[in-house]
Formats: structure tokens, C-alpha cells, sequence
């Protein structure tokens, strides 16, 4: 099993590190999650012209065919530099479901998602804090001219700026989980839109009967593929988990090693050296299982046991690297001025998302 990144994996990397360094830092990012904006259309633009938007679909799409693999590389970065931008729901979810769908509208949003001219919420999550598609209540009853959409998403990543949605919901008449292309602007729609802990455009949306045709079914029984589009969000959401991770562990260690007390860094006080290597653990076990679950998913072996144990470690690990970042910060760790605070928010966020460990750990424990 191969866990060392091709030269083109390393190129791409590198393109996204170095576009980030100038034009994402902390300054940046802090004035855009202030400002009324959701995201920075210029950031997602430049995504698309360096082919993010297109590498996890195929060339059949109108995309470049990436891997899993490809896609860790260089979200690792994204996680880095506190990135609010959607990929990972906009495109590993939306845009993998409507890749999954053979209705020729899909095609249609996919290469305008490619382009970077539109943009696709997945209207999943129903508040159980949990990736389990069993848990959805959102129903599809059937009429003459084809659906009425009745039910409540939560925390819909983009949701309250996307141009279409798509909609996980029971199919009324098989009984089966469905998937269902619906336009932003339709009637009967209630959109609640909000800022997360971490700073992502999110939406809360109610749909009142909210009427689609019988062309807007996506995918008529969509279990398996919402548990595969799942899996591949919580392999990209944890790259960046680790991407912030790591950078919290470099500023925390920068921190202790310039920070003097008593005459000497407070590296060198026994309290605050075993913290820093208790961090250093957990980012070295945190790394280690991301890349494991990766190579998995690569070659297509990954269970879901290997996404429960990914999610419940690094959701814990998360917690733990950034608790203890700010606990060696002290109050100012705590500030909305400091960056610190702001990565122990993205990793708070990334535990909650799809099942935090503790849901994860107890799936484990069932199986």
C-alpha cells in the first residue's frame, strides 16, 4: 500500500499552499467572515482556474478525474488557512451526488459547478448530529405533477447562497431515501440563513410543500450512494481537520519557545513540555490515520468502520490539540484577535459535523 504523495499530487499542493500564503491569511479571512459576503467569489474563482473544482469529477463531467488522494493533499492547506469557501460541501457532497445521477439535469449544474459559476447545497443534515441516512424525516409526497417536499434541514452548508439545492427525502410511495434536485428560489421554501462557530455560510431551510416536478428526482433509491458521498466529505473534512491541527500545534510550540517567564520560555517548564508533546502525539496519530483511511478509500477498500474510526479519532484528537493550545496560550487563547481560538472553533466544528466521537465510537462498538 502506497502512502507517498505522486509528483503531481506534491505540484498541486504546492500551487494551493502557495496561493493561500498570499492571498488567505489570517488578516484576510478574519475581514471576510466580518463582512456580509458568505465567501470571497474571487477565492472561488481562482479555485476553479487552478482546477479544484473540477478534480474530483470525471472527464465524462467535464472534470479531471482526481482521487481521494489528490483531493487530502491539498485540502490539508484549506484547513491551514481557516478556508470558509464550501469545497467540501459544495463540491464532495452536491456535486458527487449530482455525478451519481444519470438525469441529464445534473450534467447541466455540474458544468456550471466546474466553471465555478453556480453553486450546490446538500440539504442533509436534520439537526440529529449524526452521517446516518436512516435518521432523515424530510418526505417527497407523491402528486399528479410530481413532489411535494414537506421537512426541515439543518446546518446546510452554503445553503442560504446556493443557486440549487440538493435534497435528501423519503420517497412516500417506495418508502425509499431519495435524492432531489430543487431551485433555491422555490415557493414554499424558508431559508434561515447564519454564520457557524467557525466561520461557514450556513442555512437553516424549511420546505412547506415545496413543489417539484417529477424530472427533479436525482436518485431514486440514494442509501448507498449518500453513504459513499458521506464517507468521501469526512475523508476531505478531515484533511483540513488536520491541516488545522498541525498549524495550531506550529503556533502553540512558536508560542512556548518565545513566551518568558521567570527568565526562560515557558517550553522549558515540565507542565507546559509535556502538553506540547501530548500535541505532538496526537497530531502524529491524527496523521496516521487519516493517511491509512486514505489509502483505503483509494483503492476502494475503506469500510464503514475505517470512516467511524477516522472521524471519532480525529474528532477527539481535534479537541484535545486544541484545548490544550489554549490552555498554553492562556486568556489570550480565548481572544477573537488571535488565530488560536479560531482553529480550536474549526476543530470544535469538524467534531460536530456528520457524528461527533463519541457518535462515532459508539457505532464502532455496535458493529
Amino acid at each position: 500500500m502506497d502512502f507517498s504523495y505522486s509528483q503531481e499530487q506534491v505540484m498541486l499542493t504546492d500551487s494551493v499552499a502557495r496561493y493561500l500564503e498570499k492571498n488567505y491569511d489570517f488578516d484576510t479571512r478574519k475581514a471576510l467572515v466580518a463582512s456580509d459576503a458568505p465567501w470571497s467569489a474571487d477565492v472561488w474563482g481562482q479555485f476553479a482556474e487552478l482546477g479544484l473544482l473540477a478534480l474530483p469529477f470525471s472527464e465524462e463531467h467535464g472534470g479531471l478525474g482526481g482521487s481521494i488522494s489528490d483531493l487530502v493533499a491539498f485540502t490539508r492547506s484549506f484547513g491551514k488557512h481557516l478556508v470558509v469557501e464550501p469545497y467540501a460541501f459544495a463540491i464532495m457532497l452536491s456535486g458527487a451526488a449530482l455525478a451519481s445521477s444519470a438525469n441529464p439535469k445534473a450534467a447541466e449544474w455540474i458544468e456550471r459547478i466546474v466553471s465555478g459559476e453556480a453553486i450546490a447545497a446538500f440539504a442533509y443534515e436534520e439537526g440529529n448530529g449524526t452521517a446516518s441516512p436512516g435518521m432523515i424525516a424530510t418526505s417527497a409526497g407523491v402528486d399528479t405533477d410530481g413532489f411535494a417536499l414537506s421537512g426541515e434541514k439543518r446546518i446546510v452548508i452554503a445553503g442560504g447562497d446556493a443557486d440549487v439545492l440538493v435534497v435528501a427525502a423519503k420517497h412516500e410511495a417506495s418508502g425509499k431515501l431519495a435524492l432531489f434536485l430543487v431551485d433555491a428560489n422555490a415557493d414554499g421554501l424558508s431559508i434561515s440563513p447564519y454564520t457557524t462557530i467557525d466561520g461557514r455560510s450556513a442555512a437553516n431551510i424549511r420546505f412547506d410543500d415545496v413543489q417539484i416536478g417529477k424530472d427533479a428526482v436525482l436518485i431514486e433509491d440514494a442509501t448507498d450512494t449518500l453513504e459513499r458521498i458521506v464517507a468521501q466529505a469526512i475523508i476531505v473534512l478531515s484533511a483540513e481537520a488536520l491541516g488545522a491541527m498541525g498549524a495550531l500545534l506550529e503556533i502553540t510550540a512558536d508560542y512556548a519557545m518565545t513566551r518568558k517567564q521567570f527568565g526562560q520560555p515557558i517550553a522549558m517548564f515540565q507542565a507546559i513540555a509535556h502538553r506540547l508533546a501530548d500535541m505532538k502525539i496526537a497530531y502524529a496519530k491524527a496523521m496516521s490515520t487519516l493517511t491509512y483511511t486514505t489509502a483505503l478509500a483509494n483503492s476502494g477498500a475503506a469500510t464503514a468502520r475505517d470512516i467511524h474510526v477516522l472521524k471519532g479519532q480525529l474528532g477527539k484528537l481535534g479537541r484535545e490539540i486544541g484545548e490544550s493550545a489554549i490552555q498554553v496560550h492562556g486568556g489570550l487563547g480565548l481572544t477573537d484577535e488571535l488565530n488560536v481560538g479560531h482553529y480550536h472553533k474549526r476543530l470544535l466544528a469538524y467534531d460536530a459535523i456528520f457524528g461527533d466521537h463519541d457518535y462515532h465510537l459508539r457505532k464502532l462498538g455496535q458493529r
